[in-house]
């Protein structure tokens, strides 16, 4: 006899069947439209292009290059499989100490060599998401809060949330002051959260921000150091996109501000990984650094349930040991992402369509407001539909980010090859032209209705005028407002710009 599904879930825990695992957004509908169609220059060209996917793929030659000129790095190479034994039975989940050493000493050159970082505190987790869930646990018990400036990475909800319990308290910013954090606005939302009885027991900051692309200079993380100290709650600091930075103003880090100011370092904990600033999502490098000992010792026990790999553990601390290739690729990697950057920017503005000014990250925050029918958060999604389904650009949507402005969009631009930009740009200037066309066509025809409503006017007195003379006249033709139009939940782009000029 067949079951429900609904039966079935009786039979799963709370964890595994609640909805706080994030993936009902736009962010991950555009992955699946991506994974059903993908692009291929010669073998899918009208397929959808993956513009939803912040990944370094510049600089992976000089990775690659790196692997060919040291075998013995490799445990599956004649040069390396004397080392295969020692490190397959490798169990401690303090991790290798050479490759602690080696993350230590990356993290400083990714951060410009001005700070130094312990070894002993580096805790291993499975990539960034990992990481910070293994902080939630030590910080926060189940309906316990953390305060994050919006607009903010739309997996929060699941790394930080969904299996810890833990809740999200945006901190409202806007495009009045470029999206920029302030203390004020943190304080708002800090009281508001009180007054509604929600504990919260720190403040969670992206720097360099995903996904503005901006980073946050000293005033303000100063400013915000003071706050969690006053208040007596964490500070977790993102930065995994801390060597993405490639133009200034030149990035400074919460370790930066914390040496020169006098606060409660057991409050102060950051996130790292090597998925964005080397471009090893698959490797799963995540890193949690605290200044605080319990945090450390706690996490590191936490750490057996997502460690990284003794394999991946033994490659990487040959390679970020390697002096000569790390400032070789941090070097050329910043070449690479300003030169991208300044492609894909420029080919935006070449049709009107602005950016915020950003100095880092692998994205753009792309202002697509004046593009909107209307300027709703619906009007947001229609016109996000029409660019997967209809344009075939997988580009992510403001409001998944909880940003409080429709008509923001954010557009990853390091994770394709340079033919494949030029086909995405010219995706994005047929867009961009169809809406013009429509813009004029809606000026056009409000125009022709004010002239008719003048019109109308004057006859109307005509009318009158005649009526009184015993004249008949016929009043002009109408349009039924009950004209058929397409309900599809996915509006074609034609019947989108048709919409748009009829109002």
């Amino acid at each position: 006899m067949a079951s429900s599904a609904s039966e079935h879930s009786l039979l799963l825990s709370k964890i595994a069947t609640n909805e706080q695992h994030g993936e009902n957004s736009p962010y991950f509908d555009g992955w699946k439209a991506y994974d059903q169609n993908p692009f291929h220059p010669t073998e899918n060209p009208e397929g959808v292009i993956q513009m939803g996917l912040a990944e370094n793929q510049l600089s992976l030659d000089l990775v690659e290059e790196w692997i060919r000129k040291n075998p013995k790095a490799s445990l599956c190479t004649a040069e390396g499989v004397e080392k295969f034994r020692s490190v397959a039975n490798f169990q401690d989940y303090h991790g290798f100490p050479e490759f602690r050493q080696a993350i230590a000493t990356f993290m400083s050159k990714a951060r410009g060599g001005r700070v130094t970082f312990d070894p002993d505190r580096v805790v291993m987790s499975g990539g960034a998401t990992g990481a910070n869930e293994l902080v939630m646990f030590c910080l926060a018990d189940p309906g316990d809060a953390f305060l994050i400036p919006s607009p903010y990475y739309p997996a929060f909800y699941r790394d930080l949330g969904w299996r810890t319990g833990v809740q999200i308290v945006p901190v409202d910013c806007d495009s009045s002051n470029n999206f920029k954090i302030t203390k004020e606005a943190v304080e708002a939302a800090y009281e508001k959260a009180k007054n509604s009885n929600i504990n919260v027991k720190g403040l969670i900051i992206t720097n360099p921000s995903n996904p503005l692309g901006t980073t946050l200079d000293k005033d303000t993380l100063e400013s915000l150091v003071a706050f969690i100290n006053q208040n007596n709650i964490h500070l977790v600091c993102d930065e995994i996109y801390a060597a993405t930075v490639f133009s200034s103003p030149k990035y400074t880090c919460i370790t930066e501000v914390i040496q020169d100011m006098d606060c409660n370092p057991n409050l102060i904990h950051i996130v790292y990984s090597l998925s964005k600033d080397m471009g090893f999502p698959g490797l799963r490098v995540g890193i949690v650094y605290s200044y605080n000992d319990d945090v450390v010792n706690i996490g590191r026990k936490m750490s057996s349930f997502g460690l990284v790999s003794s394999q991946t553990q033994h490659m990487l601390a040959s390679m970020l040991s390697d002096e000569d290739f790390v400032e070789k690729f941090l070097a050329t990697s910043s070449k690479r992402l300003v030169k991208r950057h300044g492609v894909f920017t420029k080919g935006l503005e070449e049709v009107g369509i602005s950016c915020l000014k950003s100095n880092a990250g692998l994205f753009c925050w792309m202002d697509l407001r004046r593009l909107l029918k209307d300027q709703t958060f619906d009007g947001e999604m229609v016109l996000w539909r029409v660019i997967v389904n209809e344009v075939k650009l997988n580009v992510s949507p403001g409001s998944s980010f909880k940003c409080v402005e429709p008509g923001w969009f954010r557009v990853c631009f390091a994770n394709m090859d340079d033919d494949t930009v030029e086909v995405a740009l010219k995706r994005i200037r047929a867009l961009v032209g169809q809406g013009k066309k429509a813009q004029e066509q809606a000026q056009v025809k409000s125009t022709k209705k004010r002239w008719q409503s003048n019109l109308r006017l004057s006859f109307s007195s005509s009318t009158r005028r005649f009526e009184q003379e015993g004249v008949s006249v016929l009043s002009p033709h109408m349009m039924s407002p009950h004209s058929p139009m397409s309900h599809s939940p996915f509006v074609q782009a034609k019947e989108y710009w048709d919409l748009y000029s009829s109002v």
